[in-house]
């Protein structure tokens, strides 16, 4: 199973509170029968409306894989298309100051850990980007700290999705693959599946 324990690299700086799903992938694109190709249309309105200057165009922040936002970031639509489509772009895990619930749960369910972290804090490491895109950057889910430069901050995240991304247990597919042994063998003692009982 795929543990989370540790994600470096660099980091991209969304300022804005209130990024809803409908800006994070138009709902155009949710006619797709895979994921597949979504990457390339995440916030597709916002980067169309300011012509190249939209963080997620900017050459400086091509190839960073984790995305620090404001507050309530998320919100509106329960898509899941929106964490998807920041996956499929190379977002690996998000530092804010809060999330959607849904959102947020959509996000741990594909292994994209969401942490939050004090406005202060995450306007500071913004700042810090942006004066240095290439500061690299790292989220320990284990010690709840982030670090971008020289700047070290608290981050928080949910005792129980912390838990599953440090031991693995976020990946449902992964367990059913380590487990196959003790799924076919309570699969034949039931007594719905045992027909020739």
């Amino acid at each position: 199973m795929s543990k989370i324990q540790n994600i470096s690299g660099n980091g991209i700086p969304l300022v804005g509170s209130d990024i809803d799903t409908d800006r994070i992938i138009p709902a155009r694109f949710l006619r797709c029968v895979t994921f597949d190709g979504l990457g390339e249309q995440v916030f597709a309105d916002d980067r169309q409306q300011i012509q190249g200057k939209h963080a997620f165009d900017l050459p400086e922040y091509q190839g960073a894989n984790i995305v620090v936002v404001n507050a309530n970031f998320g919100c509106g639509s329960s898509r899941e298309h929106a964490p998807q489509a920041i996956a499929k772009w190379g977002i690996q895990g998000i530092i804010g100051e809060s999330f959607a619930e849904i959102f947020l749960g959509n996000c741990v369910s594909i292994g994209i850990p969401c942490v939050t972290a004090k406005s202060e804090d995450i306007k500071a490491v913004q700042e810090v980007l942006k004066a240095n895109p290439k500061a690299a950057i790292n989220l320990d889910l284990e010690s709840l700290k982030a670090h971008c430069g020289d700047l070290s901050i608290d981050v928080n995240m949910n005792a129980g999705s912390r838990q599953s991304f440090i031991t693995g247990m976020w990946d449902s597919c992964g367990q059913l693959i380590a487990n196959v042994e003790q799924i076919r063998v309570t699969a034949t003692n039931l007594p719905y599946l045992n027909w020739a009982g």
